[in-house]
């Protein structure tokens, strides 16, 4: 398999997680969140969309949690940045994106929860990692940035 053109970090520790991802979803699933301040290993997916300026494919490791019987939960943080992440942008272009959960690979319709749907997942996703606090306290001090709360469902 030929490396794709990718969006997101082409070095440092999210290629490597990418990298070792893509040869083997159920080795690399766990991410060790004590680099990045977290409580230790957590759960990761990769996000496939395309660039919804460039057109090239982007392959991006998340955190995720489990929601609602089946269905993915990530969160377009950024590490708290003004702006949204541009597989974000991604999403709302294209809508269905392809998803990989240790080795499966299949397809997931995406939208962006609100309401207390969206606060019934922050909490949860918060309390795996407690730095989404933080992010989300420097997005709304930069700019009034709501960070959003994406579902991911998937279609098989």
């Amino acid at each position: 398999m030929s490396d794709p053109i990718v969006e997101a970090s082409t070095s440092g520790w999210i290629a490597d997680h990418r990298k070792n991802y893509l040869a083997d979803g159920e080795a690399a699933h766990l991410w060790d969140s004590t680099m990045g301040g977290g409580p230790g290993p957590l759960p990761t997916l990769l996000l496939f969309t395309t660039g919804a300026k460039s057109g090239n494919e982007s392959i991006m490791p998340l955190l995720y949690g489990d929601v609602d019987g089946g269905k993915y939960a990530i969160i377009a943080s950024k590490g708290g940045d003004p702006k949204h992440p541009g597989w974000y942008h991604n999403i709302k272009k294209q809508g269905d994106v392809k998803v990989k959960v240790r080795n499966d690979e299949f397809k997931a319709s995406t939208r962006v929860a609100t309401g207390d749907e969206r606060a019934r997942i922050w909490d949860q996703m918060a309390a795996m990692y407690p730095p989404f606090n933080d992010y989300k306290a420097s997005a709304d001090k930069a700019t009034g940035r709501e960070i959003p709360v994406i579902v991911l469902e998937p279609v098989r």
